[in-house]
């Protein structure tokens, strides 16, 4: 079967525009120019924004496109000098999986060679592992979701143990909220689990978890460049949704459409956000939690629990979408300071 995604990249690593010889020689007789920047990424759609800017730009960098990469371990150095890791942990829902973990060896592979990697295999260890944020969280003595980790489905019912319901089982590889499922009692559990409907996701692992009824409907993101605070929203949900992605929520609390939205996965449409700026003391510890896990642009989230008013920080995100049509939304458009900051990052490079 031909999907779409496939259809839109078709080499190993291409050069951006702004990597062509400029001299008017031919292109095979000229040697081409050290890139400033690569970018590995898997998801044909999400970064179309910072490609376009690092074009505008005249950033010479390459796209290195995961599932048809690959690494020479004694090879030379390579042709960039700072990479920018994009890669999805719901890469597995698009029959990539395989990149994944592929990954998380080249992003070391490059790092015991002395390159700049931005969310590099520390990062990029807590995006793939839901498991890890907790225990993070928890080392930071920060209140997060009481979870209980398994490996077995077998293991589900006595995990469940003690928890209020409604549960949750989350795949400890997420991405988008990608393959949670909800369970009302104790019996609706025992059901699934008879019929072996329950999935524990890719590396069967999961996460038993209380389910939070949110305070007001909705839960907060907030998004952070080089460990600070960038912006923060808010996102209404509709009744059980956990599938999210900031950048295809199609509507402004008071209703108004965004036009940029809804372009990857339009069955998100509905979904309503709103800016917001968190207390400071939450402020500070979701910058703690950025850098604690080496997060270099990413994306973490709370929800305010409706039964007891307290902040739980549940979700910690490495690879961030900024929100759809952000300078209407948030008064400014983070993928210029997120430009900003790769430049930095190249300069310091050398």
């Amino acid at each position: 079967m031909v999907r779409a995604w496939d259809m839109l990249d078709s080499i190993t690593v291409e050069p951006s525009v702004s990597t062509l010889p400029t001299t008017g020689e031919p292109a095979a007789t000229v040697r081409r120019r050290r890139a400033d920047l690569a970018v590995l990424y898997e998801h044909p759609r999400w970064f179309a924004a910072i490609f376009a800017e690092l074009e505008r730009r005249e950033i010479r960098f390459d796209k290195i496109f995961v599932p048809q990469h690959f690494y020479e371990v004694s090879g030379k150095e390579p042709d960039f000098k700072v990479l920018f890791n994009r890669m999805s942990p719901s890469a597995h829902s698009r029959e990539r999986g395989s990149g994944i973990f592929y990954s998380l060896a080249y992003l070391e592979h490059l790092e015991l060679r002395g390159v700049r990697v931005i969310n590099g295999s520390k990062a990029f260890r807590y995006e793939v592992s839901k498991a890890a944020q907790h225990s993070l969280l928890e080392s930071l003595g920060l209140a997060h979701l009481p979870s209980r980790v398994i490996h077995s489905v077998n293991q589900v019912e006595a995990a469940a143990e003690g928890l209020r319901y409604p549960i949750i089982v989350k795949p400890n590889v997420g991405g988008s909220g990608k393959g949670i499922v909800r369970f009302d009692s104790k019996q609706a559990l025992g059901a699934a689990l008879a019929a072996g409907r329950l999935s524990l996701g890719y590396d069967s692992i999961a996460l038993i978890q209380e389910f939070v009824p949110a305070r007001g409907g909705f839960i907060t993101r907030v998004e952070t460049l080089g460990g600070d605070y960038l912006y923060g929203i808010r996102v209404h949900l509709s009744g059980q949704t956990f599938d999210l992605c900031l950048a295809d929520i199609c509507q402004t609390a008071g209703g108004q459409r965004l036009e940029t939205a809804c372009t990857v996965e339009a069955s998100k449409a509905g979904l309503k956000v709103e800016a917001y700026t968190p207390p400071p003391d939450v402020i500070d510890a979701i910058e703690r939690i950025a850098r604690s896990a080496g997060i270099d642009v990413g994306g973490i989230e709370y929800i305010v629990d409706d039964r007891d008013g307290l902040t739980y920080y549940y979700d910690i995100n490495a690879l961030s979408n900024f929100v759809a049509d952000a300078p209407r939304l948030i008064g400014f458009d983070p993928v210029e300071k997120l430009a900003d900051f790769l430049q930095e990052e190249i300069r310091r490079a050398g």
